[in-house]
């Protein structure tokens, strides 16, 4: 089931690659959408609140490991591009000892820091025991989402995308199905939301492992001329290391917001947790379709097919750009309907703040569309670094302008919400300039 993206028509292929990855990250939001709706409609504003500012923590902790498994996959589709099978299975087992190793790290930082963590994202006084009950359960499945990370990453670099979308589906129904029965049969609170989404994970983790493990034991199977040699571990750890702090510096930014909009109460704590999820919902397809566009460049870069990477840079962006408008005219006409499927119809003051986030924030996901290209490019091209400096700038700003524009009194939690498409502006017309700059330099290679 290995795909190479080196041949065939670019918008066929990559498409063909990408949708799949779409299908599969819709459906792993479903993990976090089920537990705001359940906990939303059944437990409440507060029980609400609660999970959605846990929901950044996880997320910011979570993309170390989706940071260090992306930049895995990049060397991954190089060495396959290459046809260097050594250099692959090496690889592999490098990345899998250093991606074990930050896992059972950060279990044991997160277990020892929990209360100084919940104090950090100035949590209200009383959503504090709440909090500490979901993230208690909810970082329990580390394990099962490093083992499903790190396996899907491997079989996308190969050009196999399905697989990792049938684990998710699987595990995706099952979360919905023990969310509901936690929380509203068995009443459990959100420690039940959590348990559920657990499970899920180690579902999906596991299976994903046996899958490898039996269909593809010439890449996993010990071999005489395969070591864990620290010239491999260097190179995985130059891929991942920058990936990583790319995803962590985003969640980190992100983490920084969260604390800023917990400082505005309940009712904002509310709206800001649906609306987030409708968000990523929204302009999650370009996400992955950036990641997906970036295993079709490090393929082509391994292959030195410099003609073929341009025509599907142009493909990408044009793709990206107009599915990124429609998706933001759909969000500004049915915010408020979108908005009630987390929260009662009554509580009318947390749907109008959703709402109005939605509609400054979504009318510029074509920006984050670009953006999400760039990082995926120069990860491809050998310069992870360039993805790091955007992603600063990106969040940076944002973070920066959120903490400055909501002090204005005319302004106050508006200002948060503008300074997320600001932020994209700048991140985008500075990767952009950089392409077209040093392009020669970045697609240099022998042979078209």
């Amino acid at each position: 089931m290995e795909n190479e993206l080196t041949h065939g028509p670019v918008m066929k292929t990559m498409l063909r690659f990408a949708i799949p990855m779409i299908l599969g990250d819709l459906l792993q939001q479903c993990y976090n959408i089920a537990d705001t709706l359940i906990v939303g409609r059944f437990l409440g504003e507060e029980a609400l609140a609660a999970v959605g500012s846990a929901f950044s923590l996880m997320t910011f902790l979570t993309s170390i490991i989706l940071g260090l498994a992306m930049g895995s996959g990049t060397v991954f589709s190089i060495r396959f591009g290459e046809k260097d099978d050594i250099g692959l299975k090496e690889g592999i087992l490098a990345s899998f000892c250093l991606l074990g190793i930050v896992t059972i790290f950060l279990n044991i930082l997160i277990f020892a820091g929990i209360d100084g963590i919940i104090w950090f994202l100035r949590t209200p006084e009383e959503l504090k025991g709440m909090m500490k009950d979901y993230l208690m359960v909810i970082f329990a499945g580390m394990i099962g989402i490093f083992l499903y990370n790190f396996f899907a990453s491997l079989l996308r670099s190969l050009g196999n995308s399905v697989i990792p979308l049938i684990f998710l589906a699987v595990s995706a129904v099952l979360n919905i199905i023990l969310d509901l029965f936690f929380v509203a049969v068995l009443h459990r609170g959100v420690a039940g939301a959590a348990e559920a989404t657990v499970i899920s994970q180690y579902v999906s983790g596991i299976g994903i492992t046996i899958y490898t493990r039996i269909k593809f034991p010439e890449f996993l199977r010990r071999d005489e001329n395969v070591r864990l040699r620290f010239s491999r571990i260097k190179e995985i750890t130059s891929f991942s290391a920058l990936t990583c702090l790319q995803q962590s510096i985003m969640n980190l930014g992100i983490l920084a917001v969260q604390g800023l909009v917990n400082s505005f109460g309940t009712t904002i704590m509310a709206s800001f947790a649906a609306a987030v999820k409708i968000d990523a919902f929204a302009y999650l397809p370009v996400q992955d379709f950036g990641n997906a566009f970036s295993i079709f460049v490090a393929q082509n870069f391994g292959a030195k097919k410099t003609k073929r990477i341009k025509k599907g840079i142009r493909t990408a962006f044009l793709t990206s750009v107009a599915f990124s408008v429609a998706v933001s005219l759909c969000v500004f006409l049915f915010a408020e309907p979108l908005m009630s499927l987390f929260i009662d119809a009554g509580e009318t003051a947390v749907i109008a703040e959703g709402a109005r986030y939605l509609r400054i924030e979504g009318s510029f996901y074509f920006m984050i569309g670009i953006l999400f290209l760039l990082y995926g490019l120069y990860r491809a091209l050998g310069r992870p670094g360039m993805s790091v400096v955007l992603t600063i700038v990106s969040l940076g700003i944002r973070v920066a302008l959120a903490y400055a524009l909501s002090a204005i009194p005319a302004l106050g939690v508006v200002g948060i919400w503008w300074s997320v498409p600001i932020g994209w502006f700048l991140a985008d017309a500075l990767g952009i300039g950089y392409y077209l700059i040093r392009r020669k330099q970045l697609l240099l290679t022998d042979k078209s």
